[in-house]
């Protein structure tokens, strides 16, 4: 009987994995070109972190199990309360701003769709331990950097910003009660993802007051942050708040990313946990979920039993991402990661032992090499040469007993014969 994978993971096969490193090795590089440095923690925690984060109904939406000694874990489905509490242990410790990435794998026990697995890839960088939107806007920076080098433009991703600190001034503004913040935040959360009259519908379950409903719709369909102050009353916390937003985006024209950008008070991120800037990074036609998104979250670490440190970061998973490179045709380079550099060949049987002698010694040289196990005939040793994209084929027959090989450029096509010590020489 044949064994299926289970739903909503994935095999990944050479071709696939070399997918999967493409995108990982970017992001690994990426972050550390911006001053990150990486860390992980382990692959299952205690449930009640996730629960302490996310409420008690979360163990749902997990793969949720008790060991042998009773105690109940969760494989993680994010990083984030991992990040919380290895930086709680080591708080006096680590220096400040404290810089880090991740690129742990997740499961979420969740229904699979397009963009959606229950496992998956996510890469996460955060900054803990700056009170100032520079830190926001570095984060941002960082993301949009690692779309760029892959050959995402302006045109083809955008990320739209909000913050949730300037969304709470505004509903308190409007009379609505910090108690009903966390409800209210979920359904503007899905405003965007249904019609208009069953948000409107939604909203009435938790916004009692028609009066108070209609100016929180009429809010939500600004376009502008100078449009806030035509429609609500702005006092000098919204002020403040508004103006963190506009400096924000100051800084991102000033790091060259600001065509990328776009403000959109639609962005509230359903996570109660977020208490500032929050974002979410898109395909510029809006057909895929969101590529990414995040946020500043000054009260995790706090929630955790830690000291009351701010923090910013984000999260991007390697589902969506995937479908918009390979729709944009951005995985060819990928596509050919497992090219090597040469391809030994031997017209005769006799010649194995050199060949492998000669694959050996490449090798150690840090060279990419292959070689034939059967030998036999050299155009099908050619040809598998071909197949797995090498850039030579280093021929061994009897010109190796006068200190010579045959050498072919499998691009060109040319060939020729060196003597052995040059062609050591020549690497």
């Amino acid at each position: 009987m044949k064994i299926p994978p289970v739903k909503g993971t994935r095999d990944f096969y050479p071709e696939l994995m070399r997918v999967r490193n493409f995108i990982i090795d970017g992001w690994k590089a990426v972050s550390l070109r911006n001053g990150f440095e990486e860390y992980d923690g382990p692959i299952f925690e205690l449930l009640k972190m996730y629960q302490i984060k996310s409420g008690d109904e979360i163990a749902e939406q997990l793969f949720n199990l008790v060991d042998r000694g009773g105690r109940e874990l969760a494989i993680r489905p994010e990083i984030t309360p991992t990040l919380a509490r290895m930086v709680n242990q080591q708080i006096n410790s680590l220096p400040r701003p404290i810089k880090w990435f991740s690129v742990p794998r997740l499961c979420r026990a969740e229904r699979p769709q397009k963009g959606r697995l229950r496992e998956f890839f996510q890469w996460n960088v955060d900054i803990i331990g700056v009170d100032d939107v520079l830190a926001d806007a570095e984060v941002i920076f960082t993301a949009v950097d690692y779309l760029r080098e892959v050959g995402l433009k302006e045109g083809d991703i955008l990320v739209k910003i909000s913050s949730r600190k300037m969304l709470a001034e505004i509903l308190l503004s409007i009379g609505v009660g910090q108690e009903q913040f966390d409800s209210v935040y979920a359904v503007l959360d899905k405003r965007s993802k249904m019609p208009a009259e069953a948000f409107e519908e939604m909203l009435v379950g938790c916004i009692s007051d028609s009066g108070k409903r209609a100016k929180v719709i009429e809010v939500m369909a600004v376009e502008s942050l100078e449009q806030i102050s035509s429609i609500i009353e702005v006092d000098e916390k919204l002020t403040t708040a508004i103006d963190e937003v506009q400096r924000l985006f100051e800084l991102l024209s000033v790091m060259g990313i600001a065509e990328f950008c776009q403000f959109d008070i639609g962005i509230v991120r359903g996570l109660a946990y977020y208490t500032g800037i929050v974002y979410e990074i898109y395909d510029k036609k809006a057909e895929l979920r969101a590529i990414g998104g995040g946020g500043r979250y000054d009260n995790l670490l706090k929630q955790f039993g830690g000291p009351d440190v701010t923090a910013t970061g984000f999260g991007m998973g390697d589902c969506v991402l995937g479908i918009l490179l390979e729709e944009k045709g951005l995985l060819k380079a990928a596509s050919v990661g497992g090219a090597i550099d040469y391809f030994v060949a031997y017209a005769d049987g006799q010649y194995q032992n050199k060949a492998v002698e000669i694959t050996a010694k490449l090798r150690g040289k840090g060279l990419k090499v292959n070689f034939s196990y059967k030998g036999g005939n050299l155009g099908k040793q050619l040809k598998q040469a071909s197949s797995q994209g090498a850039g030579a084929s280093i021929i061994v027959g009897q010109e190796i007993e006068n200190g010579q090989l045959a050498v072919k450029d499998m691009h060109s096509g040319e060939q020729k014969v060196v003597g052995v010590e040059e062609f050591w020489a020549s690497l």
